[in-house]
């Protein structure tokens, strides 16, 4: 029987470590150390009410699921004393043990708490209630050390009896949402899986519950108490197992000169490796770093070499298949972003503490996560083939280092003229002397950087490309433009070709986000249409690379805030650009219209009245022609729009100009979806408003998804109208744009990207970003982890299957009254 669960824990093993760090107790927020400012102690008092009230809901849910599997004990028993039982009175007590105590504590937990959360203050106290529910964790180690008996015992009645497996399929649960009148169908399999499940959750439910309880209060040290109850019990059921990532770094060699290395991902029987490779004068070196023991000097293994004579980038054998990309989706590399987000930020608060013992802890969690990004960010082929006709792939970001490595091992092939093979001897003395060689001394990790390193830019970098000389003949020329992110490159904009030209003049703008950058990558291409005269190589067909160069960013040199042109000189090929750096709080500050006859800068409320619609006439008419011809453009969004026809749009709404529809049918689809952003960017308050934009930051943070929905449900319902209703039709436009995700290549996750930061920003007493004008432009990673927040709040709601409508908001969620 598969039984498939979208709990967080779908393994009846329970781990309290290998669910990350929520689980342990993390320090308490700043603002409940100290005296603190009331609206601080508001807010998070404020939170506590919301965690709470989830809390409770999650409680019914478990009990509903637990009288479920009550329901048919009773007849069960009565029957196993006739002439006919359908179960044995010992096959019942094993199947269903310790359920009814289970339930018994948890409905006690749950009378106790309901009173209290409905008749709320900030003084109300939930303590006693918490630390006695942990007190009663010994149930359920009964309950998970009979779990696979249960189980067993269950799957064999099941075949040995109809009328059980009957039963068991068809368990009615009390819904506890829409009606309390209606049931879900579970089977028993799904419901015994409950208990296991609800005691990993226990802590989570804890960690977010002190989270928001000042040290003050009255609770802190109850609830303090429950948590250490409840991780020493987590711990004590399970072994704990910490993955053990490897640190890895290089070795070269002696008569034979080095001319490269660097770390690759390496495809091996569909398994990512890491590897360093080595450019030789006359072979080609993959290498292993082997696991360092006792503080011995590092040490490589060679997994394979291949002589340059011998080596080839076309196949050797044309219908030879290209191996499958195991590609890892943008959000779970985003949730890796997040986590060493949050452990650097962990990492600067505890220099201050002078915390070392914890800071080497947290290096070595920030090197695996990290280890772990770039190991699964990369999935661009780059193949080497050997005479022999065996192939190898190599995983790399961008296109630049292919093209690089393709370069420097052509070059050097021109100089070699025999193949040769190295005896074991030779072999294990060349991949020693790797150790002395190598240039790349460690994995390209932040954690490897020195202290006195610049850790990049944070905030927005405008690109005006504008021509290029120098070309030889008439191509179809377009550029690409990458940026470095979290260790690798990522590929942020393309210009549009220009055809038949050796002097195109693509003058056009380009927005792209900074993490953490310090290079501009800009690669200039031939768009190849004559497919027969396509170079195959890696497998695939392959526009030509004509050039390519970079420049730093130099954070002095980009602190002034006018447009700076830079010529980049590339094999003789010379690309113009202007660039202009904005830091994140200049780029995102709201500047109320002048005009409010207006509609940019001008509250969304007064809009809509003077309108006398619901939703506002500019997010409408954008939302309709990008429906009518854009839902198949390839990066509706994402890809930037020209500015000049941006700011002719916002003008032509702002007086109102009759003919806007007239102008729209006309423009460049890109340049309408660039209009609607700018329009929700320049709102004077982000659509998620001011004050409860810290409430949504916290409510995803929730560990628990049953309280996380019920807060983030209750906080969107708590939106002025006019938000409100604009955001729900926007949110319907985004998910009918990812309907067309194999077209428009705009995953729900790519639009969160693009709108969360534009919808949900912190007001600037609340932004983590330094106030000082000379500081933003190399800032720490709390603001990489607040756009990281902003995205995720957004994809919560896309991915929502059904959300309350604005008529519904005056009722809650959870209960009849308010929570």
């Amino acid at each position: 029987m598969p039984y498939i669960d979208d709990s967080p824990s779908s393994s009846p093993h329970l781990s309290s470590k290998s669910r990350g760090s929520r689980d342990t107790l993390s320090p308490v927020p700043s603002e409940f150390l100290g005296p603190g400012s009331e609206p601080d102690l508001e807010k998070g008092l404020e939170m506590r009410k919301w965690v709470l009230s989830g809390i409770l809901a999650s409680e019914e849910t478990y009990l509903s699921h637990l009288e479920a599997l009550l329901l048919p004990m009773k007849p069960l028993k009565a029957a196993a004393t006739t002439s006919q039982p359908v179960l044995t009175s010992q096959q019942i007590e094993t199947i269903f043990f310790k359920v009814p105590e289970l339930y018994e504590i948890h409905k006690e937990f749950y009378d106790g708490l309901f009173p209290r959360v409905q008749q709320w203050s900030h003084q109300q106290r939930v303590g006693d209630l918490f630390q006695k529910l942990a007190s009663q964790l010994g149930v359920y180690r009964a309950f998970v050390d009979n779990y696979e008996v249960a189980m067993e015992t269950a799957e064999k009645c099941c075949q040995a009896n109809a009328q059980f497996a009957e039963i068991s399929e068809n368990l009615k649960a009390r819904s506890t949402k829409e009606s309390k009148d209606q049931t879900t169908k579970n089977s028993l399999e799904t419901l015994l899986y409950k208990p296991v499940d609800r005691v990993t959750r226990s802590t989570l439910v804890l960690h977010d519950l002190l989270k928001h309880t000042p040290v003050s209060h009255p609770d802190h040290p109850l609830l303090q108490d429950a948590l250490r109850i409840s991780q020493n019990f987590l711990s004590s059921i399970n072994e704990e197992i910490t993955p053990r990532r490897q640190s890895m770094t290089v070795k070269k060699g002696e008569h034979r000169q080095l001319l490269k290395d660097s770390f690759m991902v390496e495809l091996v029987e569909g398994a990512r490796k890491l590897r360093h490779v080595f450019l030789f004068t006359d072979l080609f070196l993959c290498a292993k770093l082997k696991k360092q023991i006792g503080g011995k000097s590092q040490q490589y293994d060679c997994k394979w070499y291949i002589p340059l004579t011998d080596l080839s980038f076309q196949m050797v054998d044309e219908s030879e298949a290209v191996p499958n990309i195991p590609l890892v989706p943008d959000e779970e590399l985003d949730a890796m972003k997040i986590k060493i987000s949050q452990i650097k930020n962990d990492i600067q608060r505890e220099k201050a503490n002078k915390g070392s013992k914890v800071i080497e802890r947290l290096k070595k969690k920030l090197s695996e996560q990290e280890s772990l990004l770039l190991l699964m960010s990369p999935n661009m082929a780059f193949r080497v083939h050997n005479r022999n006709g065996k192939s190898y792939t190599f995983l790399i970001s961008s296109d630049y280092e292919r093209a690089e490595w393709r370069e420097n091992i052509r070059e050097q092939q021109k100089k070699c003229f025999k193949s040769f093979s190295l005896t074991s001897v030779e072999l294990q003395m060349l991949t020693n002397s790797c150790v002395k060689l190598q240039t790349v001394h460690n994995i390209p990790l932040t954690i490897n950087k020195e202290d006195d390193e610049s850790p990049g830019l944070y905030g927005f970098l405008n690109v005006i490309v504008h021509s290029a000389t120098g070309f030889k003949q008439s191509s179809n020329l377009y550029c690409t433009l990458e940026v470095d992110s979290f260790g690798y490159f990522v590929n942020k904009a393309k210009t549009r070709v220009y055809r038949d030209t050796t002097e195109p003049n693509w003058n056009e703008e380009f927005e792209i986000e900074l993490e953490g950058s310090q290079t501009l990558r800009i690669l200039c291409y031939e768009k190849c249409y004559n497919k027969t005269k396509l170079t195959k190589e890696d497998g695939e067909s392959t526009d030509r690379i004509m050039g390519k160069g970079q420049i730093q960013l130099d954070p002095q040199a980009l602190q002034d805030k006018d447009w700076q042109r830079t010529v980049i000189s590339m094999n003789g090929v010379e690309v113009k650009l202007s660039v202009k750096f904005t830091s994140r709080e200049f780029s995102l500050k709201r500047m109320p219209s002048r005009k409010q006859t207006g509609v940019f800068g001008v509250k969304i409320a007064i809009v809509t009245k003077r309108e006398r619609s619901k939703v506002p006439y500019i997010v409408r008419q954008c939302v309709e022609e990008i429906e009518r011809r854009g839902m198949e453009e390839v990066g509706i969004y994402r890809v930037s729009g020209v500015a000049t026809d941006i700011q002719a749009l916002k003008a032509a709404f702002d007086v109102n100009n009759k003919d806007v529809s007239v102008m729209m049918s006309e423009m460049d689809v890109n340049a309408i979806a660039g209009t609607l952003k700018l329009y929700f960017r320049e709102l004077p308050e982000p659509l998620f408003t001011d004050e409860l934009y810290p409430n949504f930051a916290e409510g995803i943070a929730l560990s628990d998804p049953v309280a996380k929905e019920s807060c983030m449900l209750n906080l969107l319902l708590s939106l002025p109208e006019p938000n409100l209703v604009t955001f729900l039709f926007l949110l319907d436009h985004l998910k009918r744009v990812a309907e067309r995700e194999s077209v428009n290549k705009m995953s729900l996750h790519n639009l969160a990207t693009v709108f969360g930061p534009t919808l949900l920003r912190p007001s600037e007493k609340d932004s983590k970003i330094p106030a000082n004008p000379t500081q933003p432009i190399t800032m720490t990673d709390s603001w990489s982890l607040e756009v990281m927040s902003q995205v995720q709040v957004l994809l919560y709601f896309l991915q929502l299957e059904t959300i309350p409508t604005p008529d519904s908001k005056r009722q809650s969620i959870l209960f009849s009254t308010e929570v």
